[in-house]
């Protein structure tokens, strides 16, 4: 299933969005998916005249895995890490498909990176690796952007992969996807820059969030972003990126200053 967030006229809503690409319809839901099950309605809407937002804004928090694909540590000079490297994110980074993000004036190196993002479902915590499936709601498209030269000065991550704008999730939420062996690509201003799967995550789904619930209680709509596969790469005023990958969609944003 995909699950989205949508707006018309009136507050954010939950649907359900069916039919092939070009023809997709989406169903409303009653109320939060994520305490209360997929109620459908009987209100449905043509995708193209409601307007996507966001699919989750974490109630509690985002979890990013950095250095989690050899070759993008391999291109930012690292060395690869012995257990997952994780950092925190507010939840005021987050923005939705298609809305334009204002490069933070601080910056003078904005870098895209397209990733996988997985939604938990339920409050968890020490989660064995075998029961990893049983707390994912979903996965959906995350591009963490990053300021690198804040991240080379300050000595810590907040601000350099914290700021307003800086974590853009959606189209929306696949519910029904294994998220071993998808393909991952990123296009800026529609050359690709970015090809990588999956599989070649140095620390795989089930992993992360058992490593990750070790020393976080995860609550229903929690994001954990797993990493970018190499060609990152610096952004513009006036730049578009779309982060695609397989069995998801594609989530597209535009830049300004």
């Amino acid at each position: 299933m995909r699950i989205a967030r949508f707006v018309t006229d009136a507050e954010p809503s939950y649907g359900l969005v069916t039919g092939g690409e070009g023809e997709e319809t989406i169903i409303e839901l009653n109320g939060d998916p994520f305490y209360q099950g997929i109620q459908q309605t009987e209100t449905t809407h043509r995708l193209e005249d409601v307007r996507l937002v966001a699919p989750i804004i974490p109630r509690s928090k985002l979890i990013g895995v950095g250095r989690n694909y050899a070759d993008h540590v391999k291109e930012m000079g690292g060395e690869i890490p012995v257990s997952p490297l994780l950092f925190l994110i507010p939840n005021t980074a987050v923005v939705g498909p298609n809305e334009p993000v204002t490069l933070p004036s601080f910056s003078e190196e904005i870098s895209y990176e397209a990733e996988l993002a997985v939604v938990i479902g339920r409050i968890c915590k020490d989660v064995p690796v075998e029961r990893v499936p049983e707390v994912v709601f979903g996965y959906t498209v995350a591009n963490d952007l990053t300021a690198r030269d804040a991240q080379r000065t300050d000595g810590q991550w907040a601000r350099a992969k914290g700021f307003d704008g800086s974590t853009p999730l959606g189209p929306w939420i696949e519910t029904d996807l294994e998220p071993e062996g998808l393909r991952i690509s990123g296009r800026l201003n529609g050359e690709t820059v970015q090809d990588g799967s999956t599989s070649e995550m140095i620390f795989g789904v089930a992993e992360l969030i058992a490593y990750i619930s070790q020393a976080f209680t995860l609550l229903p709509g929690d994001v954990i972003l797993t990493g970018t596969p190499a060609g990152v790469g610096q952004l513009g005023p006036g730049d578009r990126f779309e982060a695609d990958i397989e069995g998801i969609g594609t989530l597209v944003n535009h830049f300004r200053n």
